[in-house]
C-alpha cells in the first residue's frame, strides 16, 4: 500500500477516472502493443480488504493469459517478499506497478497514474525499492490517522470493482480498443489448490 500525500514524489503522477486510466494504458500499449514485452506487478496482500487490490488485478491478469504477472490472490507480492527482493522480472520487459493507496476522501474509487516508479509501503512508513517504469494506484480508501485501519476497512465490493475496472482498461488497451474486454462475460477467478507459504 502505498500513499499520494506527497503525489509519488513525481512530476507526472495525476488522479483520474476510469477514462483517464484508459487512455493512460493505451498510450503505453501504443509504445509497447506486445503483451510479451510488458510485465505487470501487482503489490499487496490477501489478508487486507483495501491492500488486495494489486493481487486482485494480478489475478484477473493471469486468468486473462497475461504471461508476465507477479503479484495475485494466490502469491501475492506483499512487504515481506518485496524487503527478500523476491520480485522476478523478463529482461528487457516494461514494468507496469499496480498498487493500492489512501488518499484524500473525493479521490476514493479513482487512480493515481504516473509515467515512473511507485514507492510502495511508503503509505504505511515502510521503506522498500521503487518499482517500475509506469505505475497504478487505485485509491481504496480516505488517508486517516491510522494508515493501517484505513486500508484493512476500505470496502471489498469497491476493491474487487475497482480491480475488474483495471483489468478490463489492460485488456481494452492491448486489444486497441475501448470497450469492455470482458464482451459481458462474468467475472470468474481460478482458485486453485497452492501451498500458501504459511
Amino acid at each position: 500500500m502505498m500513499d499520494i500525500k506527497r503525489e509519488w514524489g513525481s512530476a507526472s503522477a495525476r488522479r483520474t477516472g476510469a477514462d483517464g486510466l484508459k487512455t493512460f494504458l493505451r498510450k503505453i500499449a501504443a509504445s509497447y502493443p506486445d503483451r510479451g514485452a510488458v510485465a505487470f506487478v501487482c503489490i499487496g496482500t490477501d489478508r487486507s480488504a483495501g491492500d488486495s487490490y494489486g493481487p486482485w488485478v494480478g489475478s484477473l491478469l493471469e486468468e486473462r493469459g497475461w504471461p508476465h504477472v507477479t503479484g495475485t490472490l494466490a502469491r501475492p507480492l506483499d512487504a515481506e517478499r518485496l524487503a527478500a527482493g523476491s520480485v522476478p522480472l523478463p529482461a528487457g520487459a516494461v514494468v507496469v506497478a499496480v498498487d493500492a493507496c489512501l488518499g484524500r476522501p473525493e479521490s476514493v474509487g479513482k487512480y493515481i497514474v504516473s509515467e515512473g516508479p511507485i514507492e510502495p509501503g511508503r503509505g504505511i512508513g515502510l521503506k522498500l525499492p521503487p518499482l517500475g517504469d509506469y505505475g497504478i494506484a487505485g485509491v481504496v480508501n480516505a488517508r486517516g490517522a491510522k494508515p493501517h485501519w484505513s486500508i484493512q476497512s476500505a470496502s471489498l465490493y469497491r476493491v474487487v470493482r475497482m480491480a475488474v475496472e483495471t483489468a478490463d482498461a489492460i485488456e481494452a488497451a492491448w486489444m486497441g480498443g475501448t470497450r469492455s474486454a470482458r464482451d459481458g462475460r462474468e467475472l470468474r477467478l481460478t482458485i486453485r489448490n497452492e501451498p500458501d507459504g504459511t
